[in-house]
């Protein structure tokens, strides 16, 4: 008795058949269900409807096969087809596999019966898949031309979806048949023109590439050999394309010159022209693809070989770089909005962001290198690889998401033989297209969802890579540098490095032969680098200086794994390397000590100075971390070396298109100095109170003086400080004394012990009594002195004076006491005011060096820092009592604090900003250049033309002229406040 329909349904259901399928698969169809005991009809028929059930469409396959064996009842052909699918399991795999992932095939083969034999094991061997075409002819050559095409692309899709062919050789099957076709067309149209001019076709696009899909429109140019040949070749051109349409897909000659305005046809001597005159980067883009095609293919690779230099020196156009990029992006954004998620071509994510990446680096690199020179994507992103151009993980993750991509492609348009791009938004599109891509479920997630979490892993890979590499600051860098500077003989690169103004080029030219000697990857790394560092090298003062640093850079991390990929990947980091060793010594010094500071370069963000409460959290941390205090001042010195080279190189990078984001002026460079310095005061004294701890409720404190009070320090400058206690009742002021003694004194033993690092000094010789006085007071100890004894330049130098460290309580006690000694409530007498005039002069004939010139030293020369100074802390000991704007320890809010009260006249607060702003930054930048300190600025010279352009000015004698200038005015602002 036969079982009911429903339990017959459920029963096939399980295989992931539909309702119809037991009439299809029953007697009355194929004959492979037996319907009486709901089993397949013997173990030949349970294979073949296992297979079925497999297929990405199982009803598709069940219902194209039996289409198909019905076309055959008509022939005779049935019992031979379904012998041959349950006995031969090569036939079976490659023709279900068909049936169920292409509507478009299975329509063919019932129209054409008797072609699935081409599917057959030949002496156990596949099908060819090729791509190659039978030769065709006769009055009907172009239905048979169509016919054969068809029966090769069924060949190439069964190799392809049943694994016997990867990507790359079915890409290339699909390119050779369409090579195959073009030839076929060719030799119709030129039949049927009745001539035989020279007519070169060349294929562009995937086709040129050899990566062609199933359905795409096939690139093409048309070049002829002489003008005599254009009237023939135009008609067999244009015949070409009707009878390409007609058999399979469009033949697009867009890409010509002019496009579609332009002629069909050109000669050589034609496009040569418009290709140096008329074309855009594009054009040259689209060239990366070209190769011979049809026709006369002698003609088109002569073509090919003309054009060559043009397309490898394109690049070089200024505006060549963002052409490319713009273009990806008007491409992203002529995309529909509905299908921008779901584009696998044209959307951010797709395979265009490969391709433009790709392309992009080949036209650059190219250039000096002809393993780029391929014109497929896939073989020209593992010559990136090979070359160091691209990262190895870089280029495994793009190399897997085209695939993936490609993939897709290919299963989208293999269905219905339809040009398409965009993944189904239904839910039945998606599940077949998930099962011919052969995802199948998983526990807790079905095909669909493992389909759509791969290309989401895929599209995101291949977006932030494309973003990365199409981004690349040092891909613009490279482009600019001329090709000939690229690819050099010792001799030319002898010649090159004394145009650069290398006054050793011999010299400089072992660094680099060292550098890119072998054949190893980072060696070929150094290669792309170099020409580009060398540009940058030479716009610095001292070439060899800055080649020498970096070549002690490379020999110190050259073999770790991340330094070249940073150079190369990371942002500006190359071209900022270069400028700060081509520019401060200082900063090459400590990145000496230092490599892995290096990170730093590679965003705007670290180059930002770190706030002052971070960095004394971070020192004292890494102070407490250790017993040992020598170990812990030497954890210290490591956390501010790497602060004094981030903020060295934010300075040095301060002008020019390699700035960080915000610039750091030369007030902020100030400000992270006395930050850093109050961080190591900071941290050296909890070191130091560990070794003599100070007594129970005993406080301690360091006051900042001179230009750390000011938050004002530079490179180079000492840390001038008091040191104050405050000790608990009952504690005798003797051994509170010697406590805080003892601390103080190991504060400056640990800060003031040798080391390669720039030394921070901590000067104490502004206390009372100067160095004939004790090192510490104690808080009423310092009242009762500047109560009793001070004279006017300790109120002065306590105008500067604010806590560093220590406890926080007792600095503000100090503070107190010092405003009513710093800001009189009367201002100045008479005789103090003779004082300070006396003082200054003595300064000036005392302290400024022995054959020192006082226009152009930057501290004691006339309208330098200290006259600048001098006159801001004048004004606040004559007026700070009664106006409390100007109560601040910073010179040029001192100023202007004074300006906006009517203290000081507008002109002359301008021109006393501007020169202590003047002197402060080129006495930064001397010691910058220098790697010392430094206060003379030279009147020639190279380091005098350094010092110009790390201030980013471009004529020395120009600058000197503003210095002087600027300075004279500062004197005379000077003189104008001391005689107010």
């Amino acid at each position: 008795m036969a079982r009911p329909a429903s339990e017959r349904t459920n029963r096939l259901a399980r295989f992931g058949f539909g309702e119809r399928a037991a009439d299809v698969l029953g007697p009355g169809g194929l004959g492979l269900w037996d319907p009486t005991t709901q089993e397949p009809a013997g173990e030949q028929a349970a294979s073949l409807i296992a297979a079925l059930s497999r297929a990405a469409d199982p009803d598709l396959a069940l219902r194209q096969l039996h289409r198909l064996v019905e076309a055959l009842d008509r022939t005779g052909g049935r019992q031979e087809l379904l012998d041959a699918l349950l006995v031969d399991n090569g036939v079976r795999r490659r023709l279900v596999a068909v049936l169920g992932a292409s509507s478009a095939l299975g329509d063919h083969l019932v129209a054409n019966p008797g072609q699935w034999t081409a599917l057959r094991d030949q002496n156990g061997q596949a099908p060819d898949a090729s791509g190659e075409l039978s030769p065709v002819e006769g009055p009907n050559a172009v239905a048979a031309l169509r016919l054969a095409y068809r029966l090769a692309l069924l060949k190439i899709a069964s190799a392809d979806l049943t694994g016997g062919r990867g990507l790359e050789q079915t890409m290339a099957a699909l390119s050779a048949l369409a090579d195959g076709t073009l030839r076929a067309a060719y030799a119709i149209a030129a039949a049927e023109v009745g001539s035989d001019p020279r007519l070169g076709v060349v294929a562009l696009g995937k086709c040129g590439g050899n990566e062609l899909n199933y359905v795409s429109d096939v690139d093409v140019i048309f070049v002829a050999a002489t003008d005599d040949d254009l009237p023939a070749a135009t008609g067999i051109a244009t015949r070409l394309i009707e009878i390409c349409g007609l058999v399979a897909w469009p033949v697009d000659a867009a890409l010509r010159p002019e496009g579609s305005r332009g002629p069909l046809v050109r000669t050589l001597a034609s496009h040569q022209a418009y290709y140096q005159r008329w074309a855009r980067t594009w054009e040259f883009q689209a060239l990366l693809k070209a190769r011979p095609a049809a026709g006369d293919t002698a003609l088109a690779q002569e073509w090919i070989d003309t054009l060559a230099p043009l397309v490898w020196h394109a690049a070089e156009r200024p505006e060549a770089v963002d052409d490319v990029r713009a273009m990806r992006r008007r491409i992203v954004d002529n995309v529909p909005a509905r299908e921008l998620e779901r584009e696998i071509k044209r959307g951010p994510g797709g395979l265009r962001d490969i391709e433009f990446a790709v392309q992009l680096l080949q036209l650059v690199h190219g250039r000096a290198d002809e393993t780029l020179r391929v014109t497929g994507t896939m073989p020209a992103l593992r010559a990136l690889v090979g070359g160091g151009y691209v990262g190895r993980a870089d280029g495994e993750t793009l190399l897997r998401g085209y695939r993936f991509l490609r993939t897709v492609e290919h299963r989208l348009q293999l269905q219905a033989l339809r040009r398409t791009h965009t993944v189904p938004a239904d839910p039945a599109g998606l599940r077949w297209l998930a099962a011919a891509m052969g995802y199948t479920a998983e526990p807790g997630r079905d095909a669909v969802e493992s389909f759509k979490a791969d290309w989401v892993a895929h599209a995101s890979e291949v977006r932030r890579l494309h973003v990365k590499l199409l981004y690349r600051p040092l891909l613009e860098a490279v482009a600019r540098v001329p090709a000939e500077s690229l690819r050099l003989t010792p001799e030319a690169a002898r010649r090159q490095l004394e145009v650069l103004g290398f006054a050793d080029p011999t010299g400089a030219l072992r660094h680099l032969e060292a550098l890119t000697g072998g054949v190893s990857r980072t060696a070929a790394i150094q290669r792309t680098l170099l020409p580009v560092l060398l540009q940058e090298f030479a716009d610095a003062a001292e070439p060899d200086r800055g080649l020498l640093s970096y070549r002690q850079v490379s020999d110190t991390l050259g073999s770790t794994p991340w330094y070249l990929r940073l150079l190369r990947d990371e942002g500006p980091v190359a071209t900022r390397l270069a400028r700060v060793l081509g520019l401060s010594r200082y900063a090459a010094d400590l990145l000496a000590r230092d490599p892995e500071a290096l990170r730093l370069l590679a965003e705007d963000a670290e180059l930002a100075p770190r706030p002052g409460d971070v960095l004394r959290d971070g020192f004292g941390a890494a102070a407490d971390r250790h017993e040992d205090p020598v170990a812990a001042i030497r954890a210290v010195r490591g956390l501010r070396r790497r602060e004094l080279f981030r903020i060295a190189c934010a300075d040095a990078l301060s002008h020019g298109s390699l700035a960080p984001t915000p610039v750091l002026d030369i007030r902020g460079v100030g400000t992270a100095l006395s930050d850093v310095a109050e961080a190591t005061l900071g941290a050296a004294l909890r070191a130091a109170a560990r070794v003599y701890p100070l007594p129970a409720g005993l406080t301690f404190a360091v006051i900042g003086m001179g230009r750390l009070g000011g938050f004002e320090l530079n490179f180079a400058s000492d840390a001038d400080v008091l040191f104050v206690y405050d000790p608990p009742p009952g504690v005798p002021d003797g051994a509170a004394s010697a406590a805080a003694h003892a601390v103080a004194e190991e504060l400056r033993r640990l800060l003031g012990m040798a080391a390669p690092d720039p030394p921070l000094g901590v000067d104490a010789d502004l206390r009372p009594e100067g160095r004939q006085g004790p090192l510490v007071r104690s808080l009423a100890a310092y009242a009762q002195y500047y109560s009793r004894w001070s004279k006017v330049w300790e109120a002065q130098a306590l105008l500067r004076a604010r806590p560093v460290a220590g406890d926080v309580a007792l600095g503000a006690r100090f503070v107190a006491m010092a405003d009513r000694v710093r800001y009189p409530a009367a201002g100045l007498t008479r005789e103090q005011h003779v004082e300070i005039r006396r003082i200054k002069a003595r300064v000036e004939n005392e302290r400024l060096p022995r054959g020192a010139d006082p226009a152009t030293h930057v501290k004691l020369g006339r309208g330098g820092l200290a006259d600048v100074e001098w006159a801001a802390q004048v004004l606040q000991l004559r007026h700070a009592g009664a106006h409390a704007s100007l109560r601040t320890t910073r010179t040029v809010d001192a100023i202007a604090a004074a300006d906006e009260a009517g203290l000081l006249s507008a002109a002359d607060a301008a021109v006393l900003a501007a020169g202590w702003l003047q002197a402060a930054r080129a006495r930064d930048a001397l010691t910058l250049v220098r790697g010392r300190p430094g206060d003379q600025l030279p009147r020639h010279g190279v380091e005098l033309a350094a010092v110009v352009r790390l201030l980013g000015r471009d004529d020395a004698g120009e600058f000197l002229d503003d210095y002087l200038r600027t300075a004279r005015r500062a004197r005379t602002a000077l003189e104008h406040v001391l005689e107010g």
